[in-house]
C-alpha cells in the first residue's frame, strides 16, 4: 500500500508531496515556491504559479562567520514579499537547473527548513522535486504569477531547532547525543576547504546524499531503506540528534528527515558546523573514517 500524501500526519510543520498529489491540486490555494539555485533557471521554465525565492537569501555574515541563518526580521520581509499566508500549504521544490546545472537538491530543504525555523506551520517538500515532473512530462511554463501582494506574515522564531556553538561544545560528546555529519566522506575523513581537515570529534558521517535516490537527489529513497540506514549506524530516537555539515546547508537535509519525517523528538542543527568550529584554532579535529 502506498502512501497517503501529504505525510507524514497533519501535525508536522514539513510534509512531503508526491507529484501526482500537486498536480491534483494546482488550482487549490497554495503557495508554490520555486527555489532553483539560479533565477534564470526559474525564468525557463517552472511550476504553473511557482514564484521564485532563492535558497541564498537565508544566509549571510554574523561575527566574522561567512553564513549564519538570517535575522526574523530579514526572514519575515522576505516571507512577506513572496505573499507567504499562514493559512495556506507552502510548496517547496527545486531542479538541477536548465540555466547552468548549479542544483543539488539541497535548495528546497534548505528553503523548507526556513520556513519552519521562522514560523510556518504548512510546508510542503515536493519529493523528487522539479527533475521527477518533468521526467513525468507535467506541466512547466515560462509565465509568471503576476498581481501577487505582500502579506502581513509574522515570524516566529522556533529557536530550539538551532543549536548554537557553547552549547553544542557542552552538549556534542553526552551519551545519550548522536552528532551526525553531513558532508561527503572524502570531506569528512580528509582536506575540504576549511583551515583544518577531518571533522569534529565525535562525529559520525552520514552524507546527506546516503538517504536520496542516486539519480534524482530531491527523491527520498524508501522507507525500508532509509530504515536499514538508521539501523545500519544505530540511530535510535530516543538520542537527541544534531545535524552538522560544513555550512549547515547539507544539514537541513537531516534535519527535517529526522525531525519531521521520521519524527524524531530530539533534534538539533547546529548551524555553525565545521566553518565555526574550525574557526577556533584550539578546537581539535580528526582525520579519517573513524569519529574519534
Amino acid at each position: 500500500m502506498g502512501k497517503e500524501y501529504p505525510y507524514p500526519s497533519e501535525d508536522s510543520a514539513i510534509r512531503w508531496i508526491s507529484t501526482e498529489w500537486l498536480e491534483e491540486h494546482l488550482d487549490d490555494d497554495l503557495t508554490i515556491i520555486d527555489c532553483q539555485p539560479n533565477i534564470h533557471d526559474y525564468i525557463m521554465g517552472h511550476i504553473p504559479g511557482a514564484i521564485y525565492l532563492n535558497p541564498a537569501l537565508f544566509r549571510v555574515p554574523k561575527n566574522g562567520l561567512p553564513g549564519k541563518f538570517v535575522p526574523i526580521e530579514v526572514a519575515q520581509k522576505l516571507f512577506r514579499r513572496i505573499g507567504l499566508d499562514p493559512k495556506k500549504p507552502a510548496v517547496v521544490y527545486t531542479g538541477v537547473g536548465e540555466f547552468k546545472g548549479w542544483g543539488d537538491g539541497l535548495e528546497q530543504t534548505m528553503v523548507a527548513f526556513c520556513l519552519a525555523l521562522y514560523g510556518h506551520k504548512k510546508v510542503h517538500v515536493l519529493d523528487g522535486g522539479l527533475t521527477k515532473w518533468k521526467k513525468e512530462k507535467r506541466k512547466v511554463t515560462q509565465k509568471f504569477p503576476l498581481g501577487i501582494e505582500e502579506s502581513n506574515f509574522k515570524a516566529n522564531l522556533q529557536d530550539k531547532f538551532i543549536i548554537e556553538y557553547k552549547e553544542f561544545k557542552k552538549t556534542k560528546d553526552k551519551d545519550d547525543v548522536i552528532l551526525l555529519d553531513a558532508r561527503p566522506a572524502g570531506v569528512y575523513e580528509g582536506k575540504g576547504p576549511w583551515p583544518k581537515a577531518g571533522h569534529i570529534p565525535g562525529a559520525i558521517n552520514l552524507p546527506w546524499k546516503t538517504f536520496m535516490h542516486e539519480d534524482n537527489s530531491r527523491l527520498l529513497k524508501s522507507d525500508k531503506e532509509i530504515q536499514k540506514i538508521l539501523k545500519k549506524h544505530n540511530i535510535t530516537e530516543d538520542k537527541t540528534i544534531i545535524c552538522s555539515c560544513g555550512t549547515g546547508r547539507e544539514a537541513t537535509n537531516e534535519f527535517i528527515l529526522f525531525k519531521f519525517y521520521l519524527q524524531f523528538p530530539k533534534v538539533r542543527l547546529y548551524d555553525g558546523s565545521f566553518t565555526e568550529w574550525t574557526a577556533y584554532p584550539d578546537n581539535p579535529t580528526v582525520e579519517g573514517k573513524n569519529p574519534r
